[in-house]
């Protein structure tokens, strides 16, 4: 049974900030995300919220609204980013920024990912301030720039500069919320673990020559070519995190071997896949190769860069080994990591979870909420790195089914149904009651 949610008169206010929103183009590059700031700031103060704009550059400012508490409980973020991705305007049936509302869905880049929760999170803490409610820790709305392309004018710009804005102990970002059937059960996912963006860079050794007279020389294009195929053929032994062993308890009553888990995966349910197969092993994914820029010129040199994930708490010292050996030594090529990034985890043993479990009960006594680690990353990651916090990624969404948001976000006719914008700010309430009141 589906319970509906959501207090009288919200509906309209969530709706009517979201298409405000849309209609300011903040697409990143270059963001010029202080225009939806200042109308988040703006609408803030209207209601009585405090509010302090912080910008490394004066058009890139990242917001950050608080309700004080009585200082004897944790104060909770509710993060969100407001820059989007570039819209290609041919391939819309809408006009990307005009925010329109269609057949009860709000049309425009960023409604998925992520203004839509960017509303219904200001419209939660403006909600509450006006009904006098005084938190026991601090509740935050942080609103951050770049957190598209992360050039250091967002979360981590704040984190690095103004460490007391933003700190917290709890946080609630986007990553999941999806509701599923596995078995024919109904599950929401909460992301409550990232896995770490760690790509690296071959550079493939070869001789050059000319393109007439191939034999005379040693093409490093080619030499690529063989150890792209042997990255992209590596398979490392499967391991079991705690947020796949808890996502099997969760669905199955118990946890398999690591080894058996993707068999298991199958039988559940072709989603099941999806959601285990990324998180049971590292993954490499080459994407980008450059050599020769002329045609008839055979190339020296080619880099090859791959794209490589690694489960929480892994670096990429603990998998060069494995690497290099897939890579075999009859190839010349040297090995550069590009940069390492995210790849934490929080418990989902804590008062955070507790809200979540207790919010997918009310709305629907049949489900259960399920963790699940993100085979990408967002910006919860500066939060756990810098103060230690419990941060989930958790937006709950229903009516638009989960396989459909996902081939829409960064994609063309973006778009959020009312229903779920009013229940994502139903449980943004819920848990700022549960969590600091």
């Amino acid at each position: 049974m589906l319970r509906r949610v959501g207090e009288p008169g919200l509906r309209e206010e969530v709706v009517g900030l979201l298409q405000r929103l849309i209609r300011i183009d903040t697409t990143n590059p270059p963001g010029n995300e202080t225009a939806a700031a200042q109308l988040l700031r703006e609408y803030l103060e209207s209601n009585g919220v405090e509010c302090e704009l912080y910008a490394r550059v004066p058009e890139r400012a990242n917001l950050v609204a608080r309700l004080r508490g009585s200082g004897d409980g944790p104060t909770l973020v509710l993060l969100s980013h407001t820059d989007v991705v570039l819209a290609t305007e041919p391939n819309w049936e809408a006009p990307p920024f005009g925010g329109e509302l269609r057949s009860g869905e709000v049309w425009g880049r960023g409604a998925l990912d992520m203004k839509g929760q960017v509303a219904a999170s200001a419209v939660a803490i403006a909600s509450l301030a006006r009904e006098g409610f005084r938190p026991r820790g601090d509740l935050l709305f942080v609103a951050t720039a770049d957190e598209e392309q992360d050039d250091g004018y967002g979360l981590r710009w704040l984190v690095e500069t103004h460490p007391d804005a933003v700190r917290c102990d709890l946080a609630i970002n986007e990553g999941q919320g999806d509701r599923v059937e596995l078995g024919g059960r109904p599950f929401y996912l909460c992301s409550t673990a990232e896995k770490m963006t760690a790509p690296f860079r071959l550079r493939v050794h070869g001789r050059s020559g000319h393109a007439s007279m191939p034999s005379i020389a040693d093409n490093a294009l080619v030499n690529a070519a063989r150890l792209v195929e042997r990255v992209a053929a590596y398979r490392p032994e499967p391991e079991s995190p705690p947020e796949v062993d808890a996502f099997f308890r969760a669905v199955t009553g118990e946890a398999p071997d690591a080894a058996d888990a993707l068999a298991r995966a199958r039988e559940l349910d072709p989603l099941a896949v999806l959601l285990v197969e990324p998180l049971l092993a590292p993954t490499f994914s080459p994407t980008i190769i450059s050599a020769s820029e002329k045609r008839n010129v055979i190339p020296a040199l080619c880099d090859v860069e791959v794209d490589c994930r690694l489960p929480p708490g892994r670096t990429p010292a603990d998998v060069e080994e494995a690497i290099r050996a897939a890579l075999g030594n009859d190839v010349s090529y040297d090995l550069e990591w590009i940069e390492a990034r995210g790849g934490t985890r929080s418990s989902f043993e804590s008062p955070l979870w507790e809200a979540v479990e207790s919010f997918v009960a009310e709305i629907e006594p049949a489900a259960r909420a399920v963790p699940v680690c993100s085979p990408g990353f967002t910006d919860s990651h500066w939060l756990r790195e810098a103060y230690g916090a419990t941060a989930y990624g958790f937006f709950p969404a229903r009516a638009m089914p989960a396989e459909v948001a996902a081939s829409l976000i960064h994609s063309a006719n973006e778009r959020v149904p009312v229903e779920d914008l009013e229940l994502g700010l139903a449980f943004l309430r819920h848990a700022a009651r549960e969590v600091c009141g």
